[in-house]
């Protein structure tokens, strides 16, 4: 299994900014894929977007295009979000997963880091 460990969320005032990290690690393992989820307070999880290896592909959801960023290293499995004009729509707990090559979808997640958006 991979373990997945994020950091970066915090309290910020509508229109900041804010720099999210994941790193894996875990051992012998090939990933296709990194991204990020958020879970706000009494929603089901969405995903935010996501980077995929290789390629350097980049996906996100309609609510985030234009104001987040996904970048990473793929040499170190580490993926950041920049989440730049936060809205406390944005408020929520963000996760960071991990797509396995060959794998359908991601299995591994990591623990959650809050954002927290004042208005």
């Amino acid at each position: 299994q991979v373990q997945l460990v994020e950091s970066g969320g915090g309290l910020v005032q509508a229109g900041g900014s804010l720099r999210l990290s994941c790193a894996a690690s875990g051992g012998t393992f090939s990933l296709y894929a990194m991204g990020w989820f958020r879970q706000a307070p009494g929603k089901e999880r969405e995903f935010v977007g996501a980077i995929t290896w290789g390629t350097s592909t980049i996906a996100y959801v309609d609510a985030v295009k234009g104001r987040f960023t996904i970048s990473g290293d793929e040499a170190k499995n580490t993926v950041y979000l920049q989440m730049n004009s936060l809205k406390p729509e944005d408020t929520a707990v963000y996760y960071c997963a991990a797509r396995r090559s060959g794998y359908t979808w991601y299995d591994d997640w990591g623990q959650g880091t809050p954002v927290t958006v004042s208005s």
